[in-house]
């Protein structure tokens, strides 16, 4: 089972940023704050974004290609 197919099953096609942060062990403040820097990953993150009227969400296919992607570590 991939990391796309494990984050599908649990979380669904799109995440909140609460649900993101519990992914990546930060506070959804500890988050919001990272994903306003520029830096290679934070733009490879917000390009997964999604704003639907004020919510924001993060399409999991996107966020499990970024975060298997090797070359950011």
């Amino acid at each position: 089972m991939t990391m796309e197919d494990t984050l599908l099953q649990r979380f669904g096609p799109l995440l909140s940023i609460a649900q993101l942060a519990s992914v990546l062990h930060r506070s959804p403040d500890g988050l919001r704050i990272s994903l306003r820097a520029t830096n290679e990953w934070s733009q490879r993150i917000n390009k997964a974004r999604l704003k639907i009227g004020r919510r924001v969400y993060f399409r999991t296919s996107q966020i499990a290609k970024a975060l298997s992607d090797e070359s950011l570590y």
